[in-house]
């Protein structure tokens, strides 16, 4: 009973403010944190930048990409594995994750790669707050900043200057897809790299942006 409650103690108090970000960014992240120690601090590429200075088309490309339900469901879409199955043996390559990038979002601000009941709880529980607290603008915003997009690279800013030498508002639409390609597995899955299954991945990207790109950019 009283580990119980000393880990009860112990969430409550490091519990994130996740309200604060509907006006703060960030300072840094678990992904980013994990990061520096990974390949060293100096190898880290981040570089924060406003929701109007990333390129619409790599917005369009992420939520097609990732979350083609992302501005209708409150966090968690129930048809998203179902989907993610379908596409992958349409398009010939392994499952995409069902998380939504507001489930993203969580696990790469505050929580670590393992996974386990108390994680996936936890979760769960950010997620909700994140729908809470911050607009489905900001959510993108702090998405598109924080998701690892390369070994050690954050953010569309960083990418975009490290993989086209330009800032990411000039992104064109088949860089935005190459750099959207890279979400599910940023290791291995980046620009330049030599791989069919990345490449047909972006070409699949750049397919349900042609679909469903028009009423997406309403929304963005």
């Amino acid at each position: 009973m009283l580990g119980l409650l000393a880990f009860a103690g112990y969430q409550v108090a490091t519990w994130p403010d996740v309200a604060s970000l509907a006006a703060e960014r960030p300072e840094t992240s678990a992904f980013i944190e994990a990061a520096r120690e990974r390949y060293g601090a100096d190898a880290v590429a981040w570089q924060w930048v406003p929701y109007a200075s990333i390129s619409p088309s790599l917005k369009v490309a992420a939520v097609a990409a990732e979350d083609i339900d992302f501005f209708s469901h409150e966090g968690f879409a129930t048809g998203e594995l179902r989907q993610a199955l379908r596409d992958a043996w349409r398009e010939r390559r392994l499952p995409r994750g069902a998380s939504t990038i507001t489930q993203q979002l969580a696990k790469n601000l505050w929580l670590s790669p393992v996974r386990n009941p108390w994680r996936k709880a936890k979760e769960a529980l950010l997620t909700r707050q994140l729908e809470k607290h911050l607009t489905k603008h900001r959510i993108l915003e702090l998405y598109l900043n924080l998701a690892e997009l390369g070994p050690g690279i954050f953010g569309a800013e960083a990418a975009s200057r490290h993989y086209f030498g330009k800032a990411a508002a000039s992104l064109t639409p088949r860089e935005a897809a190459e750099l959207a390609a890279s979400l599910p597995r940023p290791a291995t899955w980046h620009p330049g790299v030599d791989s069919p299954w990345y490449r047909n991945y972006v070409e699949a990207i750049l397919r349900r942006v042609e679909k469903a790109g028009r009423w997406l950019r309403k929304e963005i």
